[in-house]
C-alpha cells in the first residue's frame, strides 16, 4: 500500500514584482501539521535594474520562516529589526497579535546583477498564542544542528526531531529537516518522525514505492512513521511537518487565525493603519480590494 497521500506540484503565483512557486496551501491539503504556507522563490536572475521589493505588509497568528539558498534580503519590521538575510541563515519572525515588515534587495546589491533563491514559510501559532507579543529571531547557519549519517548530510532548520533540536524558537511540536546526498542512498527515518509529514524535492530525484519523483514536487505522507525512500545522486530534499492543531485555521491574504472574527479585526486594523509601522518606511501594501477570500 502506498504511503503517499497526495502529490502537489508547484503552482506559479505573483507576490508583487516577483513570481514564486506555491506549494501550500493547496485545495486538497490546506496545511501539513502547523505549516500553513510554503513558497519556493526562484531561482531567478535579476539584472542591475531589477530588485526584490515587498513594501511593508502585516501578519497575524503565525511565524514566518525565510531560508535562502542564494541571494540576500534586507528584513525590516515594526519591532525596529533591520537585518540582512544570507543563504543558510534562518529568519524567524513571530507575528502573534500583529507585526508589519518589508523585504527588499539590500542597498549594496540594488545596482548589480543578482540571483534570488529560497523558501518562504508560514507556521501557524497555537490558538493560545495567537495574541502573543510579536518577536523576531535570526539564527546563523553554524548554529543549526548538522550531522552526517550513511553518506547523507542532515541539517535541522527548525523544531526538534531525530534527537536534535534547532535553536529557532518554535511554538508547537514540528520539524523542518534538510537532507543532501551526493551519492545514491536509501533513507529510513520514519520511526523518528511524528504528526503529519511531507517531503519537498528541491533538486535531484527520489524513488518511493517503484515511482520516481523530481524537483518542484511535494509529497504528502499518509503516515509519517512510514517515511522510507531512495535519494538519487546530487539530491536535496526537505522533510517537514508536526502535530496538527485541533482547530481549523482560516487564511486571508497575510493573516492566519482560528476564527473569522480575528481575520476581520486584522483587515479593519490594516485599512485604518493602526498596526505599528516599520521605522523609516512610508509606503505599504494595500489590503486586496476583493482578496482571495477566507480559506480553511
Amino acid at each position: 500500500m502506498s504511503n503517499i497521500q497526495l502529490i502537489i506540484e508547484e503552482r506559479p503565483s505573483n507576490i508583487g514584482n516577483f513570481m514564486v512557486g506555491r506549494l501550500l496551501p493547496f485545495r486538497e491539503k490546506r496545511m501539513v501539521g502547523p505549516f500553513a504556507f510554503i513558497d519556493h522563490m526562484g531561482p531567478v536572475y535579476m539584472s542591475d535594474h531589477e530588485n526584490f521589493d515587498v513594501p511593508p505588509h502585516p501578519h497575524i497568528g503565525l511565524s514566518t520562516l525565510t531560508y535562502l539558498f542564494e541571494g540576500a534580503i534586507m528584513h525590516k519590521d515594526s519591532l525596529g529589526t533591520e537585518v540582512e538575510i544570507r543563504p543558510g541563515q534562518v529568519n524567524w519572525m513571530t507575528a502573534g497579535k500583529g507585526i508589519v515588515h518589508s523585504e527588499r534587495t539590500p542597498g549594496y546589491l540594488r545596482t548589480s546583477d543578482k540571483m534570488m533563491h529560497g523558501l518562504q514559510i508560514w507556521v501557524a501559532l497555537p490558538k493560545s498564542l495567537e495574541h502573543m507579543q510579536p518577536e523576531f529571531f535570526h539564527v546563523n547557519e553554524e548554529e543549526l544542528p548538522a550531522w552526517e549519517q550513511d553518506g547523507v548530510h542532515f541539517k535541522l532548520i527548525a523544531g526538534e526531531v531525530l534527537g536534535h533540536t534547532s535553536p529557532v524558537p518554535v511554538y508547537s511540536p514540528l520539524y523542518l529537516l534538510e537532507l543532501k546526498s551526493a551519492t545514491r542512498q536509501t533513507i529510513t527515518i520514519g520511526a523518528g518522525l511524528f504528526g503529519e509529514s511531507a517531503l519537498y524535492i528541491l533538486e535531484g530525484a527520489i524513488e518511493s514505492e517503484e515511482h520516481t519523483f523530481g524537483p518542484k514536487q511535494l509529497l504528502v505522507a499518509k503516515d509519517s512513521k512510514l517515511c522510507e525512500f531512495s535519494m538519487q545522486e546530487n539530491t536535496t530534499v526537505y522533510i517537514f511537518g508536526g502535530e496538527a492543531f485541533p482547530e481549523e485555521r482560516f487564511i486571508y491574504w497575510n493573516f492566519v487565525a482560528s476564527s473569522r472574527e480575528r481575520i476581520e479585526e486584522a483587515k479593519t486594523a490594516w485599512l485604518e493603519q493602526t498596526f505599528d509601522p516599520v521605522p523609516g518606511e512610508t509606503e505599504f501594501v494595500q489590503l486586496p480590494p476583493q482578496g482571495p477570500g477566507i480559506k480553511h
